[in-house]
């Protein structure tokens, strides 16, 4: 019986090599994992405009939730919570 001409390396498929992946942890940039839930209040007209800072705990009456506690950090949770800060800078800007 002939042997095949072929050797084993030539028919054999390469080996496939996975990039490393990285956790990209706990914190409250796009890509990381939330540390806590963010929640910030609806104001009570009814007409849906949030109003105060972002807390960690349901503020009561309406409120819209903004991140869940282990879950990914999106680009618009991070504009929302932006949006919060730079308000409550100049709420302390008018007071001051």
């Amino acid at each position: 019986m002939a042997a095949r001409g072929s050797k084993p390396e030539e028919t054999a498929p390469a080996a496939t090599v996975r990039t490393q992946e990285y956790d990209a942890g706990v914190g409250w940039e796009v890509g990381q994992k939330a540390p806590e839930d963010a929640f910030r209040a609806l104001d009570g007209a009814g007409s849906g405009g949030v109003t105060g800072p972002v807390v960690n705990t349901h503020p009561g009456g309406y409120a819209r939730q903004i991140a869940v506690k282990g879950q990914v950090v999106t680009a618009g949770v991070r504009r929302e919570l932006d949006a919060a800060e730079a308000e409550g800078r100049a709420d302390t800007n008018e007071q001051g």
